[in-house]
């Protein structure tokens, strides 16, 4: 389960920072809700307090991600939503190709609903072969609680991890956040 709840900190985080100017979200608590189809990985909710840097970095994390191990990043807004296509290094070997629609006011809540499609590599553990759907619905939930700081992620089961602590680098020090599919 550690493993899966890994997959899923890699995809919100690509995912949910990815596209390109998306407008900064609201300090404080964020609750994201995943739900992936076809795979074997159950609904997902995840915590996160942010203040503005922390957000600033992952957007800037997520962008020097994009810059190298996507060859497309096209993103246009389209009426109030904001759709980006991307070609990327999959996390497995192989390519993926992904379609994400991106809607909400980012500071009460947002969605992100990702189409993608894997080609070659191996595929990811509890995902299906070739690609998949995921939906995440991100809603504000007030300020963070007195013993959280910015970066701080709260999974579904409890357990408590900081996105500047990650290990994969990035702008911030001691860390930063997972790669794969779009840039915010």
């Amino acid at each position: 389960m550690r493993a899966l709840l890994a997959i899923a900190v890699m995809l919100v985080s690509s995912a949910a920072y990815a596209a390109m100017d998306i407008p900064a979200r609201k300090a404080g608590l964020w609750q994201m809700t995943m739900n992936f189809e076809g795979g074997r990985i159950p609904q997902q909710t995840i915590k996160q307090c942010i203040d503005a840097a922390t957000d600033k970095m992952m957007n800037s994390m997520g962008g020097q991600m994009s810059k190298e191990n996507c060859s497309k990043q096209d993103m246009q807004r389209v009426g109030s939503t904001i759709v980006v296509d991307s070609v990327c290094k999959g996390p497995m070997g192989g390519t993926n190709v992904a379609h994400a629609v991106v809607s909400g006011d980012f500071n009460s809540a947002y969605t992100v609903k990702v189409d993608s499609k894997q080609e070659g590599g191996q595929a990811m553990p509890g995902m299906p072969p070739g690609g998949m759907k995921m939906q995440i619905d991100a809603k504000w939930l007030g300020p963070c609680a007195a013993d959280q700081k910015p970066g701080d992620m709260i999974m579904g089961n409890g357990m408590k991890m900081n996105v500047r602590d990650m290990p994969m680098g990035g702008g911030a020090p001691g860390g930063g956040m997972p790669p794969q599919m779009p840039k915010r």
